[in-house]
């Protein structure tokens, strides 16, 4: 390591759980972040700073004002701007010795298996369930663990998939909710900082599995703001998983996400 690394680090290189050791396989590291909105913001700024040396932003979309009351990687200065270029940006200024790759596109079932298979995991910070659907099914096909979060007005959730190990995304969810209660931040509205809240322990997560390569896989966190209350629960593996389990019906990404209301499960059936 350089003397800027350690002197940069040191804090870090402290701690007996990561030393040189730790903080050489964080340099090695390699992230995409999909979604660099108010999880994006603070999983992207503190992988940065850790020193995880490949970080890529997936975002397609454009700083809005409602963005900045929870949206931390973003200033009003930004509005109108592309979020993956700022944040980008940003953290190259936050550490000039990371590897900052922009992806300013839409993660999509014909470009997900492409934007994914160079990095070593995934962060899901995205803010709906065609996304959530998107990465969990690509993740799974190329073998590659992410970490979950997601938020909604007082409330926050956080969760470790890795297929290979133990269950995916959709051994919890099968199939996404009805439209009725799929709440957003533009229907139902989100408390400022619970993104931050569940998106530095999603943050956490990624350096512990690079370091370590033991997570929150099999648990499911949950998080009351209002409360101040976490509690969690179990998640098993499902045998009968569509696209983990012992006889998959999912083997391919389609392109039906975009109508992810039963349709693409109903869809990737006939895929078999």
């Amino acid at each position: 390591m350089s003397p800027e690394e350690i002197s940069r680090y040191s804090r870090q290189l402290l701690l007996p759980e990561i030393g040189v050791e730790g903080q050489e396989k964080l340099k090695n590291a390699s992230v995409l972040i999909a979604g660099a909105g108010g999880l994006g913001s603070p999983v992207a700024m503190y992988l940065a700073a850790a020193g995880v040396g490949t970080i890529g932003i997936a975002d397609f979309d454009q700083v809005d004002l409602s963005n900045l009351q929870r949206q931390v990687a973003y200033k009003t200065g930004d509005i109108g701007g592309q979020k993956a270029e700022i944040a980008s940006k940003l953290l190259k200024e936050m550490n000039p010795l990371v590897n900052v790759i922009t992806h300013a596109n839409a993660l999509t079932a014909e470009n997900a298996l492409d934007m994914l298979k160079d990095y070593q995991i995934a962060a899901d910070c995205s803010d709906n369930f065609q996304t959530r659907y998107l990465i969990n099914d690509a993740c799974v096909l190329l073998g590659k663990p992410y970490v979950y979060g997601s938020v909604s007005e007082l409330k926050g959730q956080a969760s470790f998939f890795y297929a290979k190990e133990g269950p995916c995304y959709r051994c919890l969810y099968p199939e996404p909710p009805p439209p009725a209660l799929k709440p957003s931040c533009l229907t139902s509205g989100v408390l400022g900082v619970l993104p931050g809240v569940i998106g530095c322990i999603m943050a956490n997560e990624v350096l512990k599995f690079a370091i370590k390569g033991s997570a929150i896989m099999g648990r499911l966190l949950l998080f009351n703001a209002w409360e101040t209350h976490f509690s969690e629960i179990e998640i098993k593996k499902d045998e009968n998983c569509q696209i983990c389990g012992k006889n998959p019906s999912i083997k391919a990404l389609i392109n039906c996400y975009k109508d992810i209301e039963g349709a693409c499960n109903s869809i990737a059936s006939r895929f078999s």
